[in-house]
């Protein structure tokens, strides 16, 4: 018989009204011709256009002058093929042009699913048995483009959750291009990705052992300027845009969490940053850090990415390397396993693997872990986000794809010293979708990128149909006592 669960009685929905102000342009020739339009333009003309749009999208958007001076800037090649001086413009006439620069995105119009849970780094002012959560989720808007995005809740002694409304605005991060680059780790990174391999011979001749971004744009674009082909070209600027998958983004210290979206930035994201699984990482002398393992997608190739903070704010971003990292579903354990970073995956897109490493971005070697093995999960199994760890074993929550393509959650329990043992595994789902939560973007499935244990009770979050998100819950000591009972 299947476990008894509670689903709690609270859905988080997508919001269209939460839009981000994005870089818009049309082609260079059409930019131009609208530069010398708005440069034809009276400074009193310009003024009364750029007067009341500033005072609506202020309402919408948290430094609107701030966003439209730096769409101008993007075009300030443009405008001087146009013939003007852009130093020498005055402050509306660059808003302006900025404005024309400028498109809304709505960044939860689609779908608003596949939520992580991981605790707050700041859990002050509470009373006992309350617990302050970060809960992200990925977010869909306009062309299938996946964001992050982040809401805050509070689980109280009762479990009842309440997830703390958003604020006024959604910004972007500022983007800081400053990583070091290992040239091998790099090369083998850019050959995985099926780039050109004259080209990365070429290129690797003129980079030393270590580079940064300056270095690297510097030789793509002399080589670029020396070639003919424009598929030749091409390949060029895939090695660029491979150099954009090593960031950071900072946000604002005056935002709320609610306001910040990790939006796709580099070329190999351009269609989305899926399925984040955030983890609370506790390091061998007892700091914790935030880890989340997402995929980029290009809109032909994955490619899995690391994404690590300590509060929220700032965050590191870098591709994974390696066998075991060539497709979806990478969790990482939530502490070191006998001296080594631990991580599971779904290499083949079928089975669960597990995997160490002593590097967190290099990852090789993975051993098969679990194999469908039951009917509601005939097609293919895999994580819903990092193993939990609790006295009886390390805890995965699954998911498994069956008839239909029906997605249902499942449990099992590893050895906490040796995780390839598995201690048990449920025969039958922990969560099915009924008939409330079938209906959606896409039917029939649901799916979590991590959950959380608190005063007893497991808590998941769950993406409905990859439209909205909810919650459900399960005493921990009878899904363990099950779990162990279960072979």
């Amino acid at each position: 018989m299947r476990l008894l669960i509670e689903r709690k009685p609270i859905k988080v929905y997508p919001d269209p009204k939460r839009v981000i102000a994005r870089f818009f342009f049309n082609g260079e020739e059409r930019a131009v011709e609208v530069v010398k339009q708005v440069m034809g333009l009276t400074a009193v003309e310009v003024f009364d256009i750029i007067s009341p749009l500033l005072q609506e999208y202020s309402k919408r958007h948290r430094s609107i002058t701030k966003i439209l001076n730096r769409h101008c800037k993007k075009v300030k090649g443009c405008i001087e093929v146009a013939g003007f001086d852009y130093e020498e413009m005055d402050k509306y006439h660059k808003l302006l042009i900025g404005s024309y620069f400028t498109h809304e995105y709505s960044i939860e119009s689609a779908a608003f699913f596949n939520p992580s849970i991981v605790e707050d780094p700041d859990q002050s002012d509470l009373v006992e048995g309350e617990r302050r959560v970060i809960i992200s989720f990925r977010a869909v808007g306009e062309g299938h483009i996946s964001s992050v995005v982040f809401r805050r809740a509070l689980i109280d002694r009762n479990h009842d959750i309440t997830v703390i409304p958003v604020g006024n605005y959604v910004d972007e991060a500022e983007v800081v291009k400053n990583a070091i680059y290992n040239k091998k780790l790099f090369l083998k990174k850019a050959a995985d990705s099926k780039i050109d391999f004259e080209v990365l011979d070429e290129v690797g001749l003129k980079l030393e052992e270590k580079f940064d971004y300056a270095t690297l744009r510097k030789i793509i674009l002399d080589s670029k300027s020396l070639e003919e082909s424009d598929l030749k070209k091409l390949e060029y600027d895939k090695v660029l845009w491979l150099s954009d998958t090593y960031h950071e983004i900072s946000f604002s210290r005056d935002t709320d969490i609610s306001d910040r979206v990790i939006f796709p930035i580099s070329e190999f994201e351009r269609k989305g940053i899926e399925d984040a699984r955030f983890v609370r990482f506790v390091r061998d002398d007892g700091s914790v850090i935030y880890y989340a393992t997402y995929t980029a997608f290009d809109g032909a190739m994955i490619m899995p990415k690391l994404l690590q903070t300590t509060d929220f704010y700032e965050f590191k971003i870098s591709p994974l390397h390696g066998i075991g990292a060539q497709n979806k579903n990478l969790a990482l354990f939530p502490r070191k396993i006998n001296g080594k970073y631990a991580m599971m995956s779904r290499i083949d897109g079928f089975n669960n693997y597990l995997m160490y490493s002593d590097r967190l971005t290099v990852w090789d070697n993975p051993v098969k872990l679990q194999e469908p093995k039951f009917c509601w999960e005939f097609i293919q199994i895999g994580n819903c986000g990092s193993p939990i760890e609790t006295e009886a074993g390390w805890l995965v929550i699954t998911h498994g794809v069956g008839p239909m393509r029906r997605y249902c959650l499942g449990a099992s329990l590893f050895d906490l010293n040796d995780p390839s043992i598995e201690i048990g595994r449920l025969k039958e789902p922990l969560v099915i979708p009924n008939k409330d939560e079938r209906e959606g973007y896409v039917p029939n499935v649901l799916y979590s990128c991590g959950s959380i244990i608190h005063n007893g009770e497991l808590i998941i979050p769950y993406g409905l149909s990859d439209y909205c998100s909810s919650f459900a819950g399960v005493k921990i000591d009878v899904l363990l006592e099950k779990l162990k009972n279960s072979n």
